[in-house]
């Protein structure tokens, strides 16, 4: 089956106010920057509210070429402490607020998130003292809650959204969640960064759409770096093949499935990410794309 490409959003898209909206805004597996794809982060656009899953690197910039206003944002959910999953959640929380933010916003995620927000913010102490005296904004912390957990379950419930987790197993990594999201018109499930996850493959149950992370297996021996060994058996325990992808999205009967999160992040086609899917997946395969819309 080839790849089903979404559409991108691109300027002029018009940010939809009802239902539910999936924007890859970053599909890069690991920290160091590349020009052809941004850091890992994943928007759901639920009946006009912004549901966030994890903070990369230029994660604001992202939010801007989708044409989504940061004062939207409602629910930050990070996945585990990896830079490349959250370095940038508490710039984000102060460039929203720059850009308006006047509504509170809730950060959920694995200790110690609550000190990373902490942290983070400390860093723009300066700045926000400055805004809040030149410019008469509120102060940024009293919108900010952060809710750590170590075990899965209910997230988060309003009229719009159920939100659900599940631990996952990133080797070493602890702990590290999946999440689902149930609206009205979709269930959609974000993997996270996790080997095969029977754990995962529960929470994918009949999902119509499974955004999961993916790692290309013959790159491992294409790996040439001094700590290669080390590599390859951190990249084999924290992270799922395609062909074990397949294997889940078929347990957990899902309609679609998406691959993000993309180890190696170039160098690889289409096809070949689809491949091993498809070995025992049927359904709609999508290789995800930076800005694509589900």
């Amino acid at each position: 089956m080839a790849a089903a490409l979404g559409a991108l959003a691109l300027p002029g898209w018009a940010l939809p106010q009802k239902g539910t909206h999936a924007v890859l805004l970053g599909t890069k597996g690991g920290p160091s920057p590349i020009p052809e794809r941004a850091a890992p982060s994943t928007a759901l656009v639920i009946d006009g509210r912004l549901h966030l899953v994890d903070c990369g690197n230029g994660v604001a910039h992202q939010l801007a070429k989708a044409g989504i206003a940061l004062p939207l944002l409602n629910q930050v959910y990070i996945t585990h402490n990896h830079s490349d999953h959250v370095i940038d959640v508490a710039t984000l929380l102060v460039l929203a607020w720059a850009a308006g933010l006047a509504t509170p916003v809730a950060v959920h995620g694995p200790p110690p998130i609550a000190e990373i927000v902490k942290n983070g913010l400390g860093v723009s102490a300066y700045d926000m003292a400055a805004r809040m005296r030149e410019e008469g904004r509120p102060p940024l912390e009293k919108l900010i809650t952060v809710r750590e957990r170590d075990t899965g379950g209910l997230v988060y419930r309003d009229d719009s959204v159920t939100v659900r987790s599940a631990l996952v197993d990133h080797y070493t990594v602890r702990p590290a969640f999946a999440y689902r999201f149930d609206t009205a018109d979709r269930s959609i499930v974000i993997s996270g960064d996790t080997t095969y996850s029977e754990a995962l493959a529960e929470l994918a149950r009949d999902a119509d759409v499974l955004i999961h992370e993916a790692l290309y297996e013959p790159f491992l021996d294409r790996i040439s770096t001094a700590n290669a060994p080390t590599l390859r058996d951190h990249l084999r325990k924290s992270h799922t093949t395609t062909e074990q992808i397949g294997q889940l999205a078929a347990k957990a009967n899902v309609g679609k499935v998406v691959l993000t999160h993309l180890v190696p992040a170039v160098g690889v086609t289409d096809e070949e990410w689809i491949v091993g899917v498809q070995k025992y997946y049927r359904g709609e395969i999508v290789v995800g794309r930076d800005l694509m819309v589900i």
